[in-house]
């Protein structure tokens, strides 16, 4: 038995589904957390598999998670469909469920918040929704896992059932639906032939149909006959059809309690105020970090690294290996390659276990949301969407998740934009490379400037690219609900801290892992292919590719090969860069990390670093993941040498004039950095050429 979970984004699917299934799927407080269909067997039955398909408000696809939700309810046909609606907003949410009840398939429909709709003193008559709708009414609260046992029950009481009810309409829709599938009997799957009739009446253009050229002329005069009759066109028709009917249908069965002011209004007309917001904002974000890296990065990371894994646990696997009586060179691998390197990211694994709790509230409480409206009022004077900016929240966790998350946008150009862009904000990944600098520095404000900078890069990058012929265009529509906010679930929050830490933890122990053990190797292989002891010779093949290549940073104030190799094994995952410093460094013979790091670089030069290394080509993952949004390899392409570019570009200025007003002089790089940043701020101020396109009838109207 499969069963397909369907409806409005934020409406509680990924919430019920993980407590059907077990599973531990991110939620969150805005579309697009889920970007594509996923599979779980229901606990309690393992025969029952079930599919939480992407939120979606119609089923007339505009954006590519709305084409996932479709096809599969189109061509997989599973065998019940559980239809969640918000409770609080029925109105709304009925808009899909009238389209479900269509297709042939038989829907349950679960009225989830429940508990939310009792405390608000609004009363929804069940058994009179049931019958208005034609499909069993189930009343639930997925957050409080009230009554699941009692939806799944009626999922499978329905199960291999007919699913010949639906909402009707008026007798002239009614006959001319029937005229159409009359007409074209073969048209899509038989038992979903009115879905298929009222979407052609509605001029739907993705049907995927097989209809003959006398067909399509008999369906056209049905059509034009109900559009002369409405005096309206399809499109029209059927949304005036189907909203009238939702609203006979909640006018007889839902009574909404008292309204005053709510707790959440009163909130939101401080935090969203349009003078106190951003503000509020930057305080908020700049707590988190503080509190982050001062008190957890500081003394507790400090601990982590230089005592648990850098004393204890080195000492532990040292005599270990010594007791084995092991070859040196296997000793030296094990200690200075893998122990050194997986234990330089681990290292910072409080420090973001921290990060991601903060966040984790922030998202359950309902204030991410916030965010997203807040910078969309920002983004759209730009020119941009605020709907770009929900993939780039969701990347400060993984910019693998941030990237598919642009499925959202429908706007093809700021699409694509928004892939460029999105991960231009601190990953996980990232907060542990920032994090070595701010440990060894002691500068805690290193995270505020990553995060802040991100922003400020994704508006710069944005406007720039928005200027250009390829990516003009009017601001994709960004309409968001804003939850209510509430005291956020500790089941939640561990489970987003958990599924996050684990997630980086597993990557320490593979990826990281491999690329210890090839760093290792190539630091211990000096050029004429001898094995030696990399503290005896640093003719090595790992610092000789790194000199040949550190020119190129030079001007970026990080020239030097150790500099150079940690961002070329980033490409791989930004983890990698500390751990290629724990290689180099030796961390398992005692010394300090921290403190060869800041040995390193100066000040500006840590800076540069950091953001280039932020702002660059991301890990392989989130490369493969761009390959796959993009689907084409010139876009592919064009990303990553945006990315690599607008970095390199940033950095240089950033050290170049940073130095100049620190006391330095000025050098032909100043005068590059110069250059560099009068063409940014030119390529953001230009006007666009208007593309020449040709008048028709939608630019007329």
């Amino acid at each position: 038995m499969r069963i397909a979970l369907a409806g409005n984004p934020n409406s509680g699917k990924t919430t019920l589904f993980n407590a059907l299934t077990g599973s531990h799927q991110f939620v969150g407080n805005w579309p697009g957390v889920t970007v594509e269909k996923k599979e779980g067997q229901y606990k309690k039955d393992t025969s029952i598999t079930i599919t939480d398909l992407p939120g979606i408000y119609s089923l007339s696809p505009y954006t590519l998670e709305e084409v996932v939700s479709r096809k599969y309810l189109l061509n997989e046909k599973p065998e019940v469909i559980i239809n969640i609606i918000d409770g609080v907003n029925l109105e709304r949410n009925l808009y899909l469920t009238t389209q479900l009840l269509d297709l042939g398939i038989p829907v349950v429909v679960a009225v989830n918040r429940m508990d939310v709709v009792r405390n608000k003193g609004d009363v929804i008559d069940r058994s009179g929704l049931e019958k208005a709708l034609g499909a069993p009414v189930v009343e639930i609260s997925a957050l409080k896992k009230e009554n699941l046992d009692g939806l799944m029950e009626m999922a499978k009481k329905v199960h291999g059932t007919a699913a010949e009810n639906h909402v009707y309409y008026d007798e002239h829709l009614e006959d001319a639906a029937k005229s159409i599938y009359d007409i074209a009997p073969s048209v899509g799957a038989l038992d979903a032939k009115r879905f298929y009739a009222l979407k052609l009446i509605e001029g739907d253009q993705k049907l995927e149909l097989n209809l003959s050229a006398d067909q399509e002329k008999q369906i056209a005069a049905v059509i034009s006959e109900l559009e002369e009759y409405y005096e309206d066109d399809g499109e029209g028709i059927m949304t005036e059809m189907r909203y009238n009917a939702i609203a006979g249908i909640v006018e007889g069965n839902y009574k909404q309690g008292k309204r005053g002011m709510s707790t959440s209004d009163k909130i939101d007309a401080v935090v969203t105020n349009r003078i106190l917001a951003l503000p509020i904002f930057v305080i908020i974000m700049t707590g988190v970090y503080y509190i982050s890296a001062r008190l957890v990065g500081g003394p507790v990371t400090d601990w982590v690294n230089d005592t648990l894994l850098g004393t204890y646990v080195a000492d532990a696997i040292s005599n270990v290996v010594s007791s084995m009586d092991t070859a040196p060179w296997l000793e030296s691998l094990v200690m200075d390659g893998i122990v050194a390197g997986v234990s330089a990211v681990l290292g910072f694994l409080p420090l973001i276990a921290t990060l991601y709790f903060f966040l984790a509230i922030m998202e359950d409480v309902g204030y991410m949301s916030r965010i997203a409206f807040i910078l969309d009022r920002i983004f759209r004077k730009f020119g941009l969407s605020g709907k770009s900016f929900i993939p780039i929240l969701i990347g400060t966790g993984c910019s693998v998740p941030g990237v598919m998350a642009t499925r959202t946008i429908e706007n093809e150009n700021d699409r694509r934009m928004t892939v460029v862009v999105a991960s231009f904000m601190p990953c996980g990944a990232k907060v542990n490379l920032i994090g070595l600098f701010v440990a060894s520095f002691g500068f805690w404000y290193f995270l505020p400037i990553a995060y802040f900078s991100g922003i400020i890069a994704v508006i710069i990058a944005g406007l720039m690219l928005k200027k250009t012929s390829i990516f003009q265009g009017d601001p994709a529509p960004f309409v968001m609900e804003l939850p209510e906010y509430h005291i956020p679930s500790a089941e939640n929050v561990f489970k987003s801290v958990w599924s996050r830490c684990k997630a980086f933890v597993k990557k320490a122990g593979t990826i990281i892992l491999v690329a210890s053990i090839i760093i290792w190797f190539l630091q211990n292989i000096s050029v004429h292919g001898e094995f030696v002891e990399f503290a005896e010779n640093q003719d090595s093949i790992l610092a000789a590719l790194g000199k040949i290549i550190a020119p190129i940073f030079i001007p970026l104030g990080f020239g030097t090969w150790q500099a150079t190799v940690a961002s070329i094994t980033g490409l791989v995952a930004k983890e990698a860069v500390v751990s290629t410093y724990g290689i180099i460094n030796g961390v398992a013979e005692g010394a300090s990390l921290n403190a060869y790091v800041a040995t390193q670089f100066t000040f500006l030069g840590a800076l540069a670093f950091m953001l280039f290394n932020q702002l660059n080509v991301p890990c392989f993952a989130a490369t493969g993941a761009i390959r796959e949004e993009m689907q084409s390899k010139f876009w592919t392409l064009f990303a990553l040498t945006f990315q690599t570019g607008f970095a390199y570009a940033i950095a240089l200025i950033v050290f170049q004039i940073g130095s100049l007003l620190t006391g330095g002089s000025f050098t032909v790089w100043t005068g590059v950095a110069f250059v560099l940043l009068a063409g940014i701020i030119w390529a953001i101020v230009r006007k666009p050429k208007v593309k020449d396109v040709p008048i028709g009838r939608e630019q007329l109207n």
